[in-house]
């Protein structure tokens, strides 16, 4: 059975997040040269997806390079692992150590039946746990592959455009929004450190009806996001308040930052 290729001029946001590789990129580079319709789509999505980054960068804190050689100069190298030779043990000792052939058959079954059922017991928890992990690892990765085409598909959308504005309490926020999308991406630089026991919550607010959208992660180097609020409708206003840690169901402090979408 025959897959269909894809239609090139759906593959302009994935090139522009450098996505494509092998044949899809040399197909799509080939198209490229002759459709200017797709060469203009990618050069906004690059400058919008360049002003994002740009607006949630951060500066490394003065002399960290510095420090980091520094330490490197003063921390102890392993030593290169050394291969046994236990034929150049001394006659005597090589005796001490190991007992006659058949008492050493009889003490290695001895043991081998008392660990038995302990080592059963263990391998059987071993494989619990490590199935566990696993589907908890393959869980977080489709959460993560999921949001990372969400948000693709929000920068390389054909009506996303950006809003930057400065938040009240400190800080500048910058969103890129798809009406068609029905979502909006969320960076900030320079928010105001908060302590444990609060956290910042986006909001999705219309009359009557003000919505969750996302909990902001702590800050990084002053940067904040990317963060992904699904759910947009027509006339909805993006709100950010102070919330306890965990989150409110609706907003509990004044609005720092509102912004018309």
């Amino acid at each position: 059975m025959r897959t269909r290729q894809p239609e090139p001029h759906t593959l302009a946001g994935a090139y522009a997040l450098d996505a494509l590789t092998g044949t899809d990129r040399a197909r799509f580079e080939r198209h490229l040269t002759r459709c200017e319709q797709c060469a203009a789509e990618i050069s906004g999505l690059r400058e919008a997806t360049a002003r994002l980054a740009a607006a949630a960068a951060a500066e490394p804190p003065p002399g960290l390079t510095e420090r980091a050689l520094a330490a490197a100069a003063h921390i102890r190298q392993l030593p290169p692992l050394a291969p046994d030779h236990p034929s150049r043990w001394p006659a005597r000792r090589a005796a001490a150590a190991c007992p006659a052939p058949g008492l050493r058959g009889i003490l290695q079954r001895a043991w081998m039946r008392k660990l038995a059922p302990a080592l059963a017991g263990t391998a059987v928890i071993l494989a619990a746990a490590l199935g566990l992990a696993a589907r908890s690892a393959l869980h977080q990765v489709q959460q993560d592959q999921a949001r990372s085409h969400q948000v693709a598909a929000v920068l390389t959308a054909r009506d996303a455009h950006m809003i930057t504005a400065r938040v009240t309490t400190g800080g500048t926020a910058t969103v890129v929004m798809s009406g068609r999308e029905h979502a909006l991406v969320f960076a900030a630089t320079g928010l105001r450190p908060l302590p444990s026991s609060r956290c910042y919550e986006l909001w999705l607010m219309a009359p009557g009806d003000d919505r969750p959208a996302a909990m902001l992660p702590d800050p990084r180097q002053s940067m904040t996001g990317p963060v992904l609020a699904t759910g947009l409708k027509p006339g909805d206003r993006l709100g950010l308040t102070i919330e306890p840690a965990g989150g409110s169901a609706r907003p509990t402090s004044p609005v720092i930052l509102q912004l018309a979408l």
